[in-house]
C-alpha cells in the first residue's frame, strides 16, 4: 500500500467509522477497489496525481456505479494533510441515507483544494 492508504486504512480499520466494516484491496468484478463497505456499497479509492484525468478510473467508476456502488475519490495529498476531514467525507457517505444512486460518485478535487464542508 502507498502511504495515503495505509494512513486511510489506520481510519477505516477495526470498524472505527460507526462501526462500519470495510476491506481493503477487494476484488469487485474485475477491478480490485482500495476500500470497500458492502453493507452500503461504497468504494473509497486513494488516488495519486497518476489519476488526473483518467479515462480508465471514468470507466471503472462507470462500471462499479452499474452495479450499485458508490465511488468516493480522494487525493493522496489530501489523506496526508487532512486525514479528518477525509474521515469526516467518508463518515458522512457511510451514514447517508439516501437511496444509493449511481449519479454520487465523486471526482477529487485538484490537489490541495477542499470543498467549503469538507467533503469532497
Amino acid at each position: 500500500m502507498t502511504d495515503a492508504e495505509t494512513k486511510l486504512w489506520r481510519i477505516l480499520r477495526a470498524k472505527r467509522l460507526n462501526a462500519f466494516k470495510l476491506r481493503r484491496q477487494q476484488p469487485i468484478g474485475p477491478f480490485i477497489a482500495d476500500f470497500v463497505c458492502h453493507s452500503v456499497c461504497l468504494i473509497v479509492e486513494a488516488d495519486g496525481s497518476q489519476h488526473a484525468d483518467s479515462e480508465g478510473d471514468a470507466r471503472r467508476t462507470d462500471w462499479l456505479q452499474e452495479c450499485d456502488y458508490r465511488v468516493l475519490r480522494f487525493w493522496n495529498a489530501d489523506i496526508l494533510l487532512h486525514p479528518d476531514d477525509v474521515a469526516q467525507a467518508i463518515h458522512a457517505a457511510l451514514t447517508d441515507p439516501s437511496p444509493r444512486s449511481r449519479k454520487t460518485a465523486s471526482r477529487p478535487l485538484p490537489q490541495g483544494e477542499r470543498e467549503e464542508s469538507s467533503a469532497p
